[in-house]
């Protein structure tokens, strides 16, 4: 779906994509890509939508508010840490032995998410209007 959005004279934009990167940008353009592509899998966008909007979450609260297996999550967790969406951290806990394990959206992830797909969920109602072929303007 190709758009036409007419950009101001003085933006030019620069023919090889990377180069909208600030020069000393902390990510590349394909890490940012990568992001964005893990957050296309229907388990990994739960995952973080939980994580950003509800907070930090163990393994067993992410499990059971998703309903998915250990190990199905595990996996996707750590995809989403490898791209740099989520991060992995952990603390002893009081009156316990050994390490509580939770896991917390990283800024990238938040921005990611409500700056990305939760941004075109919401604006919907605007796509709608926008291409609707039965209004006249």
């Amino acid at each position: 779906m190709a758009t036409n959005h007419p950009q101001p004279a003085d933006a030019a934009l620069p023919e090889d994509p990377e180069d909208l990167l600030p020069e000393d940008s902390v990510l590349s353009l394909d890490e940012y890509l990568a992001m964005h592509a893990a957050v296309g899998h229907r388990t990994r966008y739960e995952i973080l939508y939980r994580l950003v909007h509800g907070g930090d979450m163990s393994p067993k609260e992410l499990a059971e508010a998703i309903e998915v297996d250990d190990s199905t999550l595990h996996y996707h967790l750590n995809e989403l840490v490898d791209v740099g969406l989520v991060e992995k951290r952990q603390r002893a806990e009081r009156e316990a032995d050994g390490l509580y394990t939770y896991y917390r959206a990283t800024v990238f992830g938040e921005v990611t998410l409500t700056s990305g797909v939760d941004e075109l969920i919401r604006g919907e109602n605007d796509f709608e209007a926008l291409y609707d072929s039965s209004t006249k303007g």
